[in-house]
């Protein structure tokens, strides 16, 4: 399916607060991101015509209405609003809904937040008995937690392409190295191979350094029309396409939450699995493709689910991710640096949020304003991961 190119909206202001275990209430964390990202715009929150929260599961009603939610904490001013939940991609779709309004013309300036206050270890379903719900069934079924299906994908990428522990050791090296040098990271501590591969077994072949935390954070961003932005002489970036694709039938790689994948006798598999189409349908939309970038964030929900995006988001072809990354492809000063913010590595998961703070990064890079972590002459970045059922997440931004 293909889609004229449409007209660049412009990312005009970002922010964030830091990520950690703080035990506050969420919409604290979302006021000040969304305060900073107002500041960095040079604009009021009256300015603002549209607010789209990016919703958690784990705070209660005013999280599942995150929009009025936030509207509320800045000071309630009439805007238009809009709540959206895609678990992990639920920064993309409140961003989708976003510039859909800016680019129909109904807003001018909009506001995007996400925040999330989490509990200690693992993401768990909501309370309750959904014997058809599958997320509820594999908690149920199987014990299955997030981490023993990012192993099943780690042994699965050993199996299929060599991938080594080491190789998933260098991952979080390289990714602690870069959350050193950023403020809004949780874990700013640089470690070597022997430490990671040291430390706890989780859910083999992955160890507790290799997968990542739950968070308290919150991130937000201001978008607004070209016009709008030369209105008001606002310095920005533009986002070329964002991707909030779905599987094609069959989907024959079991993604989280599911415990079955489809089959592939009648129908044939499509050209590109699911995280793979992902990213392709923003290069289309944007008319870019991966060998123009200058970087990219990707959702490191472990460290051998970066490999993975390195394939999925066209850096190089399949199997050839290990190369990349013992080349030092991937770091700052290489070719094509990822995570320069420190992944989810440095930062664990503030679910809502997380899709947000990777367009920070990027429109931080792509303004020159990443401080030791600046990739020299960005032009370009992409963003990637993947909410549960089936919710593709990929930005792509130019300068």
């Amino acid at each position: 399916m293909s889609f004229s190119t449409p007209d660049p909206v412009a990312v005009v202001g970002v922010g964030m607060h830091p990520w950690g275990k703080w035990g506050r209430n969420f919409v604290e964390y979302g006021r000040v991101a969304a305060r900073a990202a107002l500041a960095d715009a040079g604009i009021e929150w009256t300015d603002v015509d549209f607010v789209a929260g990016a919703d958690t599961m784990r705070n209660g009603y005013p999280g599942y209405v995150s929009g009025a939610t936030f509207a509320q904490a800045l000071g309630w001013n009439g805007t238009r609003v809009a709540s959206c939940y895609a678990a992990c991609a639920s920064g993309s779709t409140a961003r989708a809904a976003a510039r859909t309004r800016i680019l129909a013309g109904l807003s001018d300036i909009a506001l995007v937040v996400g925040a999330d206050t989490t509990p200690k270890g693992f993401l768990a379903p909501n309370a309750g008995d959904r014997p058809d719900d599958p997320d509820w069934l594999r908690f149920r079924l199987l014990g299955a937690t997030n981490p023993t299906y990012f192993g099943l994908y780690a042994r699965r990428r050993m199996d299929m392409w060599g991938a080594t522990d080491e190789d998933f050791a260098r991952i979080k090296v390289k990714n602690a190295r870069h959350g050193v040098a950023n403020a809004n990271a949780r874990y700013r501590k640089e470690v070597t191979v022997d430490e990671v591969l040291a430390s706890p077994m989780v859910a083999s072949p992955l160890r507790l350094l290799e997968i990542c935390a739950t968070s308290d954070g919150a991130a937000a961003i201001v978008l607004a029309s070209e016009s709008a932005a030369r209105r008001l002489g606002l310095d920005h970036v533009t986002v070329r396409a964002v991707s909030t694709v779905t599987p094609t039938y069959p989907n024959t790689i079991p993604d989280l939450p599911d415990i079955a994948a489809d089959a592939a006798v009648v129908v044939p598999a499509p050209d590109a699995h699911f995280k793979a189409s992902i990213a392709a349908a923003a290069y289309e939309e944007a008319g870019i493709g991966p060998d123009e970038l200058s970087l990219a964030e990707v959702y490191d929900l472990s460290t051998a689910m970066e490999l993975d995006w390195y394939e999925d988001i066209g850096l190089c072809g399949p199997g050839e991710a290990e190369k990349l990354l013992r080349d030092g492809a991937t770091e700052i000063g290489g070719r094509i640096p990822v995570n320069t913010s420190g992944g989810l590595a440095s930062f664990g998961e503030a679910v809502p949020a997380q899709a947000l703070a990777q367009v920070c990064e990027l429109t931080w890079q792509l303004r020159g304003q990443a401080g030791d972590r600046q990739v020299e002459g960005a032009r370009v970045g992409i963003t990637a991961n993947q909410g549960l059922f089936g919710h593709g997440s990929s930005v792509l931004l130019a300068r």
